[in-house]
């Protein structure tokens, strides 16, 4: 099932001849779930899909804090159980109704397994079952099916056309995943000049402890957020970008050069729906004025090469205006204004918003609509950058959806905090599985990496 293939997946024969003998193919033979807790010590769902034969794929669901007003429905339980978060009502919906629907399904028709699952919901926003749900049940059959195939996620998804992806690690946590002054909500650092994947990742990680010592000789504690990222109580955004252009220094490489700086702006929870205005760090901005304040920080820090929702989600005019302002100048990413759902995304195409896409599965809850976003991306120049959640677990599908597809571009947290590291321990594992034949995504696509 490769990704080029994506939303037209050709299921593999009910049976297949193996030395003369008629061999019967495995179908879905129990799908099951149960509530663990993700990084946030918030419930979440845990699916195993187990085939005919006793094959057993695992999936794990990630959860959002900071959540655009059109995602996929999260069902939780409401009540006072776990601060009305449980998921008991989502688990029960896959150990009954699509657990049903699909015994008997081939694992390896993605789409028909996920269509049946978006059409037992009914809904268009998979609120009843819930996208939690949904989700897990799509994600483990793909990795029941991929293990079945005896091949790794990656390979299964992608075939042979395979990238190591660009990585940005969120090392300063704003807005809604810290407790401090500072409203835009993640600042990342991305390896521009690496050699191999393990060498961008070697210089993340030195400037994400030498951005530990500036902190505390600035005189911040170096708490962490959500992400991994260092959480200090800094005064505002140009004071964290001037932290991490010194650490970038201070560890042996030059910004924009060696590494580059990216930010999620989050713009939705610092935009004010009463006055139409954003208030920022002290400032209250209509649309024109946030574009000059973002080109003061753009003037003051050339390393700052993405920018990830400028604008509030429903600030169509801003963020077009911006996008035909600055497309040329930095990667426009969105987020909340998409929500990883192709309607959206075609949408916003039309429209001539922003010029890359960011993905997360649980947005919009199934492993075939995914796809079909990264692939209308790509098909209309947009550049792709699958994305972790906040509330994060273990599960590293994440790490070989990038590579599957390759999409270009992944973020996946600080180099701290075992939830996010597993996904950089799996793409070293996966680099070397690859060999010397590895492929490296770079950003930005003009730098000489020579």
């Amino acid at each position: 099932m490769a990704f080029h293939d994506a939303g037209t997946f050709k299921p593999v024969p009910h049976h297949i001849f193996l030395g003369g003998f008629l061999m019967l193919k495995s179908v879905i033979e129990n799908v099951h779930a149960l509530e663990i807790f993700d990084s946030r010590g918030n419930p979440t769902v845990e699916v195993h899909v187990t085939l005919s034969n006793g094959v057993v794929g695992k999936a794990e669901v990630p959860s959002g804090a900071s959540t655009g007003e059109n995602e996929a429905v999260e069902l939780r339980d409401g009540g006072s159980r776990l601060g009305g978060k449980g998921v008991s009502k989502a688990v029960n919906n896959v150990n009954t109704e699509i657990n049903d629907a699909l015994k008997g399904m081939d694992p390896y028709d993605q789409p028909k397994i996920d269509k049946t699952m978006i059409d037992l919901d009914g809904t268009p926003n998979k609120g009843r079952l819930g996208a939690n749900a949904i989700l897990g049940v799509s994600m483990a059959t793909a990795v029941a099916a991929a293990k079945d195939a005896h091949q790794p996620l990656y390979r299964y998804l992608g075939g042979i056309d395979l990238e190591m992806p660009q990585t940005f690690h969120n090392v300063i946590n704003g807005g809604e995943h810290a407790d401090n002054g500072i409203d835009i909500q993640e600042f990342m650092i991305t390896p521009i000049k690496k050699t191999s994947f393990r060498d961008g990742f070697e210089k993340i990680v030195n400037v994400y402890h030498t951005l530990k010592k500036v902190l505390e000789d600035m005189g911040y504690e170096t708490g962490l957020g959500d992400e991994g990222g260092f959480a200090p109580n800094m005064k505002n955004s140009e004071e964290a970008l001037k932290a991490l252009h010194e650490s970038i220094i201070k560890a042996g490489y030059k910004p924009a050069e060696d590494i580059g700086i990216a930010c999620d702006c989050a713009a939705s929870y610092f935009y004010n729906k009463e006055d139409g205005k954003y208030h920022l760090e002290g400032k209250v901005l209509n649309d024109e004025e946030l574009a000059d304040y973002y080109d003061k920080l753009l003037d003051e820090f050339p390393e700052l090469m993405s920018m990830e929702d400028p604008y509030d989600e429903n600030d169509v005019d801003g963020m077009v205006k911006f996008t035909a302002s600055h497309k040329d100048r930095i990667q426009i990413v969105l987020d909340d204004f998409i929500c990883t759902n192709p309607a959206l995304l075609k949408k916003a195409i039309k429209e001539g918003a922003g010029n890359a896409s960011l993905i997360k599965l649980n947005q919009i809850g199934t492993v075939t609509e995914t796809l079909e976003t990264i692939r209308m991306s790509r098909k209309n120049g947009y550049n792709t950058m699958i994305s972790h959640r906040s509330g994060e677990t273990g599960d590293t599908f994440i790490a070989d959806l990038a590579v599957a597809v390759n999409g270009g571009q992944l973020k996946t947290g600080a180099p701290a905090r075992s939830e996010r590291v597993e996904k950089y321990n799996r793409l070293l594992e996966i680099e070397e599985e690859l060999g010397e034949g590895e492929r490296l995504a770079f950003f930005p696509d003009d730098v000489d990496h020579d």
